[in-house]
């Protein structure tokens, strides 16, 4: 049985460094889905996920597709208050609206409530993420003066249903929940982007930014979702919630954390 590789944060710099200088590299699996973060495991002969650093912090690699456009799901947390399911029993039947599928793959009756908002702008169904300080909770806001033109039905069937003003309760999550899950998620990191050329259907990865990130910073995590960087995205139909995310764009991931270091 082959020995586990332990690297230093040394030694692990240097592999990286190595691999970047490689160039182009092929996918080491079948399928090009997930493959960028994938191949560099197998070239650094580690299991996924388990970036053995021994005496330190809990450390993880992360590598992503430069220029991309898609969204990182950072962790799932539902909103308080608890005691309702607010997803289910408050935004889907009073503010969502007919799914797509209704009477076709789901039943006649199927709703749907699917919104990615953060705290920058209010989305066109009049829906914005507002970070109270004071009390020390991040909120979710409607406001029904936002609703695009195109939603007019809608509007009027969120005006019949529950009226115009503010969500009553307002969905939130508290500073010190949010930051437990956040910090548990967001380990100190060594983030890895890749340049991708695509050769005869087969993805290839050129590893060139490589940054090594360290101490979660609560205070830069609001600061994201502020400025549209980390986004909410409820996602449910009256048969099944897929769970509310928090999601953030690419090139954002250094802005979560107290010292990054640019490696390469």
């Amino acid at each position: 049985m082959a020995k586990p590789i332990i690297y230093t944060k040394p030694a692990l710099i240097a592999k990286l460094k190595e691999i970047s200088a490689r160039g182009f590299i092929p996918n080491a699996r079948k399928g090009n889905h997930g493959g960028i973060g994938n191949t560099l495991e197998d070239l650094l002969g580690i299991k996924e996920n388990n970036l053995p650093i021994p005496n330190a912090a809990e450390w993880e690699l992360k590598a992503q597709r430069l220029n991309s456009t898609s969204l990182t799901t950072l962790f799932h947390i539902e909103p308080s208050p608890r005691a309702i399911k607010f997803v289910p029993q408050v935004l889907l039947p009073f503010y969502g609206w007919s799914h797509q599928e209704a009477g076709k793959k789901y039943p006649k009756g199927e709703m749907s409530f699917r919104q990615t908002i953060h705290g920058n702008s209010r989305s066109d169904r009049g829906f914005k993420v507002v970070i109270d300080r004071k009390n020390r909770k991040i909120l979710i806001s409607f406001d029904s003066k936002s609703i695009d033109l195109k939603h007019k039905n809608w509007n009027k069937f969120v005006k019949k249903n529950v009226g115009f003003g503010e969500l009553n309760p307002q969905p939130y999550w508290g500073f010190d929940d949010l930051e437990h899950k956040a910090g548990t998620k967001l380990l100190n990191t060594f983030y890895v982007q890749a340049k991708v050329e695509i050769r005869r259907k087969k993805e290839f990865y050129h590893y060139t930014k490589i940054m090594m990130l360290q101490k979660f910073s609560f205070e830069g995590f609001l600061k994201a979702l502020e400025e549209g960087k980390i986004l909410v995205d409820f996602d449910a139909r009256t048969g099944h919630n897929h769970g509310t995310k928090f999601r953030m764009r690419q090139d954002c991931l250094p802005m979560l954390y107290e010292k990054s270091t640019i490696i390469i």
